[in-house]
């Protein structure tokens, strides 16, 4: 039965969202609660993006073994019950220890469902629906991070406030409700989403897969072009790396450290109602105004409307606002922003970067090199910002935007017509160029 794609992809990269954010975002929030200084709150649940970095490595297993969907699924069912788990463990003795050694787990398997729902999205759909969905799909990945960072921080700081609740037990109560909203999804996905395209042979040794491995390196860098597509995956968002962990720790901060003061309860409310409407705005009129103009003539703009407003939060640090309203306004103008800005970059490496007989793997390679500026910018922006005060730091996120407007300028655009042989997608005739494994052999 084939199910319209907006039964699948909304809640596929919402999932994918909670995942990535819950480990690589949310667990700053939760390690600052528990008593750790922004260096090493931002750096502990920057580690965590190694795996998404990385995950091209693993990323062939997925394009050849079984169905993209048996990947989703199992991964969402493991990811639910990592968090059931972290839930289970915290406050017990040595529990940090075993919290990250769960969150490490957790984010080789995370990342692991993020090449399966790629790879069910490249695959299941042509060109046409790719760019007509692309609003959807960046629009339900970018309210994965307002709800996670809004809602969810929200009830933490309530169940710590009104209830009386530790903020370890505030804590359990969030990741055991991430869990059951995972297995749900899990059970959701398991009726509605398509196999997506799927290799007609496994591969039979550990020797061949690094074959397949080897190949799918090969031909990633002989595509026409490739250092400058890398660089643009690289540093297109690294000014929202630096900003990420930090933007939360400045606004719960206290005033006399350069903070806004603000607790878990008033940060959830602005991320979760004003960022929210803000982001599920911004990614529609993205949607909208890429699909009217094509990618091409916009990306470079998408790249101004990304970075610019990122000056709201240095303006906020110089004057340290305490209005509700006006604080709230600066988070609309920067997730409006967000969602509008980020929707031609992934379409960039879908159509631009990914195409050829190992899609999910090249389109891996994209977001592993986007991990990677997370991770490195992540890492460094905590110690950073302790050493320079709020106002410099916000000052270097904005000269951090320049390595973007230069990358955006000059990437290429060489797949301005693509077919679906090109994209590797299973339609009539492409069946055998889709299958990497034949097509390696």
């Amino acid at each position: 039965m084939n199910r319209s794609p907006l039964q699948w992809v909304p809640s596929g990269y919402f999932a994918m969202a909670m995942g990535y954010v819950m480990l690589t975002s949310v667990t700053s929030i939760m390690f600052k609660n528990l008593g750790m200084d922004n260096g090493r709150a931002a750096q502990y649940s920057s580690m965590l993006i190694l795996a998404y970095t990385i995950k091209p490595l693993f990323a062939p297993v997925v394009e050849m073994y079984r169905t993209k969907k048996f990947f989703v699924l199992v991964t969402q069912m493991l990811l639910g019950l990592g968090f059931g788990a972290v839930a289970l463990v915290m406050g017990m003795p040595g529990s940090m220890a075993l919290m990250m050694a769960l969150f490490w787990i957790m984010s080789f398997i995370g990342a692991t469902m993020d090449i399966a729902s790629d790879g069910v999205y490249v695959t299941s759909l042509d060109s046409r629906n790719q760019s007509l969905y692309c609003g959807v799909q960046g629009l339900s990945w970018n309210i994965g991070p307002v709800v996670a960072s809004g809602v969810l921080v929200y009830l933490s700081g309530r169940l710590h406030t009104d209830y009386g609740m530790d903020w370890e037990g505030a804590w359990q109560i969030v990741f055991l409700s991430v869990s059951v909203l995972l297995l749900a999804m899990t059970a959701w996905h398991w009726r509605v989403m398509p196999e997506g395209a799927r290799a007609a042979e496994t591969p039979e040794s550990l020797g061949q897969a690094a074959f397949i491995l080897r190949d799918a390196f090969k031909t990633f860098f002989e595509k026409r072009g490739v250092w400058t597509m890398m660089a643009f995956a690289l540093l297109y968002r690294v000014s929202i790396g630096l900003l990420e962990k930090i933007g939360p720790f400045f606004m719960v901060d206290p005033i006399e450290k350069g903070g806004l003061g603000m607790s878990n309860e008033l940060l959830g409310i602005v991320y979760g109602t004003y960022g929210l409407l803000a982001v599920l705005a911004g990614s529609l009129a993205g949607g909208w105004y890429l699909a009217r103009h094509g990618l091409k003539p916009v990306l470079f703009k998408l790249c101004c409307v990304l970075n610019i407003p990122i000056a709201t939060f240095l303006l906020m640090a110089i004057y340290q606002p305490t209005n509700l309203w006006v604080i709230g306004a600066g988070v609309v103008v920067e997730k409006f922003t967000f969602g509008f800005g980020s929707v031609g970059f992934m379409i960039y490496l879908m159509q631009q970067l990914a195409p050829g007989k190992y899609t999910t793997t090249h389109y891996a390679f994209g977001t592993g090199l986007m991990g990677m500026c997370g991770m490195l910018t992540g890492m460094v922006s905590g110690h950073l910002q302790q050493a320079m005060g709020y106002v410099s730091y916000f000052w270097l996120v904005m000269v951090a935007t320049i390595p973007s407007f230069i990358v955006t300028w000059y990437a290429p655009f060489h797949h301005a017509e693509q077919t679906e042989v090109e994209l590797g997608l299973p339609s009539s005739g492409a069946h055998d160029d889709a299958d990497p494994v034949r097509a390696a052999r």
